[in-house]
């Protein structure tokens, strides 16, 4: 399927380009590409917008366009009348435009299977004869040790102030089968060293909420806060981890005896976490210096 896009989009572009034009020396013209799973929930976009006007501020010479991998979201919000462009169209408006550099941020936690596909998309349009001159893509959140600090500084500064010690706070993860979901667990070691009643879970990786649970009953713990560890508070955070049904975070723990508070705030919420991305996306920029 992304063979076939990425050829669609060659096809489309070369009936427009004549020969001439081919290898012909471009005036630098630099772009930035946000790039998310997406979400469709309106409060959740709000953590986007705040994204935007950060990376505007920061560079508010170079334009910005978005894009969302998931093409669930995307169907879901064209049925509202919001069309979102998925990577390969974003890249291939962007060529039209006649941008030459393109840095390309993942705004994942870690880099996973989307973050890869998305390196895969980048480096097939920086290929194309006659196309851009540098396709970059900045790295996800969690990619260093340092980005590690940031984080765990950042989410322990917004822990409510009413939980007390012996309360647990519970992060929920997306997890992936691909091996950097192995930063989770290193996150939960780095909270622990400064708080041992945090935990972080994953929904499609480990640890597992049946992880979590074993290690909440294990110290006692009556009550948690569960928090999204994910840019935005959208359908995971709603469904997954606070929803009514019985597979929920919040319906698992409750069962347990454990009494749950959920917060439905992102990673993209909280400025100190944005700043990490943006420090990301500087370091792509650069390079096109």
């Amino acid at each position: 399927m992304l063979l076939l896009q990425i050829l669609l989009i060659v096809m489309l572009l070369t009936t427009t380009a004549t020969a001439s034009e081919h290898g012909r020396k471009h005036t630098m013209k630099k772009g930035i590409l946000l790039v998310t799973f997406g979400t469709s929930h309106p409060q959740a976009q709000e953590a986007f917008k705040n994204i935007d006007k950060q990376v505007r501020d920061a560079y508010p010479n170079i334009p910005v366009r978005w894009a969302y991998t998931s093409t669930i979201i995307r169907k879901k919000l064209a049925q509202k009348g919001i069309h979102l462009d998925s990577p390969e169209v974003a890249l291939a408006k962007m060529m039209d435009e006649g941008f030459t550099h393109i840095a390309a941020q993942s705004l994942h936690t870690i880099s996973g299977e989307e973050f890869h596909d998305l390196v895969r998309n980048a480096r097939a349009f920086a290929d194309m004869a006659g196309g851009f001159d540098s396709v970059l893509v900045g790295s996800p959140l969690l990619g260093t040790d340092e980005d590690l600090r940031k984080v765990t500084e950042a989410i322990i500064k917004h822990i409510p102030k009413e939980r007390k010690k012996q309360d647990a706070v519970v992060l929920m993860g997306h997890g992936s089968p691909h091996p950097s979901n192995a930063f989770y667990a290193a996150m939960m070691y780095r909270f622990q060293q400064k708080d041992p009643n945090i935990f972080v879970g994953t929904v499609e990786g480990f640890p597992e909420i049946d992880h979590i649970k074993a290690m909440l009953l294990k110290k006692k713990i009556k009550k948690a806060y569960l928090i999204p560890f994910m840019s935005v508070a959208g359908d995971h955070a709603r469904n997954d981890m606070a929803g009514d049904e019985e597979d929920s975070w919040k319906s698992i723990l409750t069962k347990a005896g454990i009494k749950c508070v959920p917060i439905f705030k992102g990673t993209a919420d909280y400025d100190e976490i944005v700043a990490v991305w943006i420090d990301h996306l500087g370091s792509v920029l650069s390079r096109f210096d």
